[in-house]
């Protein structure tokens, strides 16, 4: 199916204002930047980089993970973007096998964690935390409901959850692409499918964004949406009545990741920014949502966060999961695309 990725994706306006900065529009160079990062974060993240470099001017791109992916690569030869900030770090694996990522060794990048940074040098992309699936429970709902509390992914394929779970969609949800990613390597490939068919009899209905049924899960909507574990925490730290449920077999997980787009016509701008993504400061504020990020020993407990969710995360072949993304996403799309909803 081919999609029109250019009426899904929303340019959002500039965070260039905060705390009294403001960006010289006269003077500033425009930096254009690819991201999946929640919406709300963005003007905090552009204060804090304009803090440093009040010349440069932020314009983000925003969608979810799939959207933008699907947007860079429909650009691969005539590129809009300058930087990735803030995309699935498997979606960067991908970018990079099409030779569209411009490889950068930022400064101080060697004082993170290995596993967050390309294993080329200079590394192509760099990673800056990791999200982590889990499944957000509407307490009072699913008592009224008459559901028991699930304990295990399969747990959700019992018949009494017929209709009472909401998930996204892997096609455009960098979330819903972990989690069947990570289902195929817990369960194999043959497992894995036949999991899923089991699930899909119980969805109501796949959304198009990953923090999308925790939020509903958070208001009564529906009792259980699989989601990603910074979301639950998040809306159960503003009283959400939620239990975080970290299914037994173990959890996917993917990174958000930076990049240089190769071809960029603003490439000192681009490093500086990359700079940037991989300093101590930054990494304090992702760890502000994450309770894993790159930068070792800045990590420090986020309310809320579910215990034994790093023990849980799986050991992600991240390049498995590049490499067959197409074929799983049209694999899934085969299956169950018709209970997603409209765009």
């Amino acid at each position: 199916m081919k999609i029109d990725i250019s009426k899904y994706v929303t340019s959002v306006a500039s965070f260039a204002l905060a705390g009294g900065l403001a960006v010289n529009a006269a003077s500033a160079e425009t930096l254009t930047v690819y991201t999946a990062v929640e919406a709300e974060d963005l003007a905090k993240y552009a204060a804090a980089f304009n803090a440093h470099h009040p010349d440069i001017e932020i314009k983000w791109v925003r969608d979810s993970t799939g959207i933008v992916t699907a947007k860079l690569l429909a650009e691969k030869d005539n590129p809009q973007a300058d930087v990735v900030w803030g995309l699935a770090g498997t979606s960067l694996i991908l970018l990079k096998g099409e030779g569209m990522l411009e490889p950068y060794a930022p400064n101080g990048v060697k004082e993170l964690d290995p596993k967050f940074v390309d294993s080329e040098v200079p590394p192509s992309w760099v990673g800056m935390d990791a999200w982590v699936a889990s499944v957000c429970v509407n307490i009072p709902e699913a008592e009224a409901a008459g559901l028991p509390m699930p304990a295990s992914w399969k747990d959700l394929t019992k018949p009494v959850y017929k209709g009472q779970v909401i998930m996204p969609n892997p096609a455009s949800s960098g979330t819903g692409f972990l989690d069947v990613s990570s289902w195929l390597q817990m369960f194999g490939e043959e497992g894995g499918w036949a999991y899923m068919d089991g699930l899909h009899e119980n969805i109501a209905r796949y959304t198009h964004s990953g923090s999308k049924p925790c939020k509903l899960a958070a208001a009564g909507e529906i009792p259980i949406g699989i989601s990603f574990a910074f979301r639950g925490a998040k809306s159960k730290a503003a009283g959400a009545p939620l239990e975080i449920v970290v299914p037994s077999e173990g959890v996917g997980w993917d990174m958000e990741a930076a990049a240089i787009v190769k071809g960029t016509d603003a490439m000192d701008a681009a490093k500086k920014l990359m700079d940037f993504v991989v300093s101590k400061e930054a990494n304090e504020m992702y760890n502000s949502g994450y309770a894993v990020v790159a930068y070792p020993g800045v990590a420090k407990p986020v309310e809320h966060f579910p215990e034994g969710l790093v023990d849980a995360m799986i050991d992600n072949d991240f390049d498995f999961a590049a490499k067959n993304r197409k074929a799983i996403l049209a694999e899934w799309q085969k299956r169950y695309d018709s209970k997603s909803e409209a765009k």
